[in-house]
């Protein structure tokens, strides 16, 4: 098990792919041949990472839209 887990973390998918994957697979548009080349070359701490960022970063843009959301509306 522990072997298992030392040979994934040592995939050679560039950070910089890893997130590209994260940013396609918020939207689920993964075509299943990506998926599967995905899966066997990503590094799966990097998916935690490129995940954690990538929540954050959506939620930072949905409390910006809600906060111009509501200023304009108190506003005008």
């Amino acid at each position: 098990m522990t072997e298992d887990l030392k040979q994934a973390s040592q995939r050679k998918a560039s950070f910089g792919a890893t997130m590209k994957a994260v940013f396609w697979s918020f939207f689920g548009v993964r075509k299943r041949r990506d998926y599967e080349s995905d899966a066997a070359r990503l590094n799966p701490v990097h998916v935690i990472i490129a995940g954690v960022i990538g929540a954050a970063i959506f939620v930072a843009v949905l409390v910006s839209i809600v906060r111009l959301v509501v200023a304009n509306a108190a506003g005008g």
